[in-house]
């Protein structure tokens, strides 16, 4: 053996790849208008954390992403909320995009296709709306709105990640439904519910994982739907903002890009980035 190896030792090539766990979660979707506004969608779910029990529509866990400790750039975007009628809009870490939730239907329409779908809206006229189908692996679908005579219309609920959005009955608004809980950073959060239809009897509530009840505006950063409106002001609440969180080896060190809004913590051998707004590059060392 040399003499330089045998007293200081033969430097050894590190292997830069790694693998890192993620949880994204879109904008949720606004509120329905009108008189009997179905309620949003909740964003599009999807988790790859082992330490969770299922991603988005109950589905089965993505698998973690193979990364490059060298300076290789990989793309973040935080989907905002969804103003009234309006879907949500899509979260994404580098090729894994979650789908912004479904808006609510406004009195007598369908609510939209999204990640969750969103509630349909009720009719005093005999057209109720349907609900919007969620996305396979993401999210549930919203809930159908109700005919009846005034003033016992009611909107459908929104489709949350964990549960369908309920279905309108004769004086009762649909209920959100639940969303999904993580524990990715180390304490279990519950994320992604549906928003509450609304009505002018009884409102739907919001679903669990900051899905709002009728007129009610979804909880930041879980991706939860408005609430659907219940007065003739043509505007109603909007969805929750997104969130990406990504879980990775403590030996690697982040550089995130400007335009992101961000926060970096430990738990036992890992480091815990949380996104919380904006859209940029970042990469790891």
């Amino acid at each position: 053996m040399p003499l330089g190896a045998a007293r200081f030792g033969l430097a050894s090539a590190v292997d830069p790849e790694f693998t890192a766990y993620y949880l994204i979660v879109a904008g949720g979707g606004g509120g329905g208008a009108g008189w009997y506004g179905g309620g949003g969608g909740a964003g599009g779910y999807r988790s790859s954390w082992t330490g969770d029990s299922v991603s988005g529509r109950n589905s089965s866990l993505e698998s973690g992403l193979t990364l490059q400790a060298d300076g290789t750039n990989y793309s973040v975007s935080i989907g905002g909320g969804g103003s009234n009628n309006n879907n949500g809009s899509n979260s994404n870490f580098h090729n894994i995009t979650s789908t912004g939730g479904g808006a609510g239907g406004n009195e007598n329409e369908s609510g939209n296709v999204g990640g969750c779908g969103g509630g349909g809206g009720g009719s005093d006229r005999g057209n109720r709306g349907a609900g919007g189908s969620g996305t396979t692996a993401q999210g549930q679908d919203g809930g159908r709105g109700e005919n009846q005579d005034y003033p016992e219309a009611d909107g459908g609920g929104g489709g949350g990640a964990g549960g369908a959005g309920g279905v309108a009955n004769a004086g009762d608004a649909g209920d959100g439904g639940s969303g999904i809980s993580s524990n990715i950073t180390g304490s279990a959060v519950t994320r992604a519910g549906g928003g509450g239809g609304a009505t002018n009897d009884t409102n739907g509530s919001g679903g669990a994982g900051g899905g709002a009840s009728a007129q009610g505006s979804g909880s930041a950063n879980t991706g939860g739907g408005a609430g659907g409106r219940n007065n003739d002001n043509n505007s109603a609440a909007s969805g929750g903002s997104g969130i990406v969180i990504v879980r990775y080896p403590n030996s690697k060190i982040i550089n995130v890009g400007a335009g992101l809004t961000s926060t970096t913590n430990t738990s036992g051998s890992d480091k815990i980035t949380t996104f919380t707004a904006g859209s940029g590059n970042i990469s790891w060392s």
